[in-house]
């Protein structure tokens, strides 16, 4: 092959990926309205906690949720909730926060590059998970049970792996130990970090110009579809290339046999978009991890919310029953 047609073919695979990627993140943004418009059918937004910003030196502004200890419950469990892929702390947890600050103080960030979060160099894991602890330091919280959904999962997961000393418990919901999950996926993600190479601060530009239009407080009421609209809207869908090919490196794989503390994995059984044999091959190598399985899909959090939050609160007890 001549170094032309190999730059030519380079060429393709970039554009390959960067094409495939907006895609992805087009159909996402129609695959979620199409499902808002749906959710008429539920009852009206719960009461939600405000949110505020707080200084992480050196780093920037944190968006952060604290609900604050039950009344009565001082000492009550803390759980620190991770969010999923292209939405919020809001929009991901907004169904059961309700029933999990009755009994826990609940404590959410927008994590880097989506919504109200960080909007940095380039995403990173690492920085999302230290952003969280540094944001623990300031509420004066030395330990939680680390909570996440879908790449939220993945996040809890590198919290204990680094700030394990912090970590009481986790509970696992959507999610996998790694986000490469065949031969396609191990031909993709490299060229869509490629191409991430080279257009990433064309992405990032366009995520502060999104980032920078949002209302300084978010809103925390209203019309259901409108408000669950008007969140999702708020993380750009320029990110996605760059946050699915920091989730393609993700691989916990060689450690998670090495998790020391109380473990839930609620499993989605019918996940098209992380597959129920990964799910549970996760849970088979964290020592100890129970499994708690709901009949639907990735996005039950939101659209199936009814048959998935009794499962997910069942999981959330059980972990804080076996902490102690």
């Amino acid at each position: 092959m001549t170094t032309q047609v190999m730059k030519s073919a380079g060429r393709h695979a970039l554009k390959g990926s960067f094409v495939a990627a907006r895609a992805g993140g087009k159909a996402a943004v129609y695959g979620v309205r199409a499902g808002i418009r749906r959710t008429q059918r539920f009852p009206a937004l719960p009461d939600l906690p405000n949110g505020r910003y707080v200084d992480l030196p050196g780093r920037g502004e944190a968006f952060v949720v604290d609900s604050g200890a039950p009344e009565g419950r001082p000492d009550a469990p803390v759980l620190l909730l991770f969010h999923g892929l292209a939405t919020t702390s809001y929009l991901t947890w907004f169904s059961t926060i309700d029933e999990l600050r009755a009994d826990h103080r609940i404590v959410m960030l927008d994590q880097r590059w989506h919504g109200r979060g960080i909007v940095s160099e380039r995403f990173s894991l690492e920085d999302c998970v230290d952003d969280a602890a540094l944001v623990l330091d300031e509420l004066g919280i030395d330990r939680v049970i680390a909570v996440g959904y879908s790449m939220g999962g993945a996040l809890a997961q590198l919290f204990w792996r680094r700030h394990g000393e912090r970590t009481a418990g986790l509970v696992l919901a959507s999610t996998a130990a790694c986000w490469r999950a065949n031969l396609g996926d191990a031909m993709f993600y490299p060229v869509l970090g490629a191409a991430n190479a080279r257009f990433r601060e064309h992405y990032r530009a366009r995520v502060q110009e999104v980032r920078s239009s949002l209302a300084e407080a978010a809103v925390v009421g209203g019309e259901m579809s409108t408000w669950a609209w008007a969140e999702f809207r708020s993380t750009s869908a320029w990110a996605m290339p760059e946050v699915l090919g920091t989730l393609g490196g993700f691989d916990a794989r060689p450690w998670l046999g090495e998790i020391d503390v109380p473990t839930a994995v609620v499993v989605t059984a019918r996940d098209h978009a992380i597959a129920t044999a990964r799910q549970r091959a996760m849970a088979a190598a964290i020592p100890g991890a129970s499994v708690h399985e709901s009949p639907g899909g990735h996005a039950s959090v939101v659209f199936d919310v009814h048959r998935w939050r009794p499962v997910f609160l069942a999981a959330v007890a059980e972990v804080v029953e076996r902490v102690g």
